[in-house]
């Protein structure tokens, strides 16, 4: 049997103390836990750095690597600092050596890479290695030289090559979210459907129990299942918990791809072993021929200033799409005629918070509000003329009347001055596969001893 310990659903969330001390007082083979996503957008990838405050952070961590201590067994974190970037690991490695000193520890560190040479990957795209995911963007062979960071998703593979390093801590760049925890139970050769099912389950620690704020959950693995327990004592988990987390996050709630293969969790059976733990048997790893990881790339698609201003006059606030309607063909017309530009050359988006701004055109539902937020977000090529076209937006926003004939209405700006200059604004470039002929071969692993 293997017991993994996860505390939380990503480092930066929070996890409860008390429920923590239950999940060490069972026992755990391991602690493992996920570091983060790209759940908040292509920003943090774009920009190698982490969406988490680095205090809390710190804070979370330093109760992580004391809890390795007294547990005496290994503490992994992939896809550090949010993004997986080197330099999101390096962030880590930093508050780890800071913690490690603070409380007297000499842990020996393993430093799994995941970030990738642009160069290489032209390289592999122009010998037929890469290829694209469903809904993948168009790339060419100069796509990879315009990324600021591209990161491969390592998987149990890798994330057992650093456990066999005999390190006490592992800080592994960007990872699948359930590698962390399938690798030691694989490692030990207990059943593979088993192993990435229940790592399917766990990735989120609690969120598939009927208390998932409260974080921590032990899974046990063994020879032909696995066993999901919440560690909060209000928590507990059920058949439909359970099953239910195959749905999150994966379009596909019986097949799950993998490095390396797929899970099929079709005949996969789920029992309440009592009221607040459930044991799941019948998941089935298929092997692929090739192995292969994901890659995610971001770069720089523009530079934004964003202005907002709110409506409370009721005639405006229910005429406020054709208000907004108007001002954007105003504005954009004098844009091209003043300013040059082509349609092709800037944008500008006016999103009606309180009526559609999540949906746009989607939206089905009306419903009268006192007040309509205007959010106007202007995209260019850079960031001199995104913030131009602000300014030309501007008078728009606090004085445009719905007819000629009106008097001139005066709106309300939230902030002076009223428009904000956001910088760089990144995409996803890449949601493609690599296909490697050793799993090592897009990754590096460093040991280092502290102290």
């Amino acid at each position: 049997m293997v017991k993994v310990l996860i505390p939380s659903g990503a480092l930066g969330l929070n996890y409860d103390k008390a429920a923590l001390a239950r999940g060490l007082a069972a026992g755990p083979d391991i602690i493992a836990i996920d570091g983060g996503s790209t759940d908040s957008g292509p920003a943090y990838l774009g920009q190698g750095v982490s969406k988490y405050s680095r205090s809390s952070t710190k804070v979370e961590w330093r109760g992580l690597m004391e809890a390795r201590a007294q547990a005496g067994v290994p503490l992994v974190i992939g896809t550090a600092g949010t993004c997986g970037t080197d330099s999101a690991v390096e962030w880590l490695l930093e508050i780890t050596r800071e913690i490690a000193d603070e409380l007297g520890q000499t842990p020996k560190i393993a430093i799994l890479r995941s970030s990738q040479d642009p160069q290489t990957l032209r390289l592999a795209y122009e010998g037929g290695k890469i290829s694209a995911l469903g809904a993948a963007p168009e790339i060419t062979a100069d796509t990879f030289a315009s990324c600021t960071n591209i990161v491969a998703l390592a998987g149990a593979e890798q994330i057992a090559a650093a456990i066999e390093t005999g390190a006490d801590i592992i800080i592994a760049g960007r990872t699948t979210d359930t590698a962390t925890i399938a690798a030691l139970p694989l490692m030990r050769g207990l059943d593979a459907g088993a192993a990435w099912h229940g790592a399917k389950i766990g990735e989120c620690g609690a969120l598939c129990a009927t208390n998932p704020q409260s974080g921590v959950a032990m899974i046990e693995f063994d020879d032909t299942g696995f066993t999901v327990t919440p560690m909060a004592e209000d928590s507990a988990a059920n058949p439909h918990t359970v099953s239910a987390h195959m749905l999150y996050e994966n379009s596909d709630p019986f097949i799950l791809y993998e490095p390396g293969g797929y899970l099929d969790v079709t005949q996969a059976k789920y029992s309440a072993v009592d009221a607040r733990r459930v044991r799941v048997e019948g998941s089935k790893w298929v092997p692929s021929d090739t192995y292969t990881v994901k890659l995610e790339g971001a770069n720089i698609q523009g530079y934004q200033t964003v202005l907002m201003v709110l409506l409370r006059d009721q005639r405006y606030v229910e005429n406020a799409q054709a208000w907004a309607d108007d001002i954007h063909e105003k504005c954009c017309a004098k844009v091209m005629e003043r300013m040059g530009l082509n349609t092709q050359d800037f944008d500008i988006e006016l999103r009606l918070i309180g009526q559609n701004a999540s949906f746009g055109d989607l939206e089905t539902r009306e419903a009268s509000a006192p007040e309509i937020g205007i959010l106007a977000i202007v995209t260019a090529a850079s960031q001199s003329i995104a913030e131009e076209i602000g300014q030309m937006l501007n008078p728009y926003l606090l004085h445009h009347p719905l007819t000629r004939e009106e008097e001139q209405p005066t709106f309300a700006f939230p902030f002076s001055p009223a428009s904000l200059n956001r910088g760089e604004v990144y995409g996803f470039c890449l949601n493609h596969t690599l296909t490697l002929d050793d799993p090592m071969d897009a990754f590096s692993l460093d040991v280092i001893q502290h102290g």
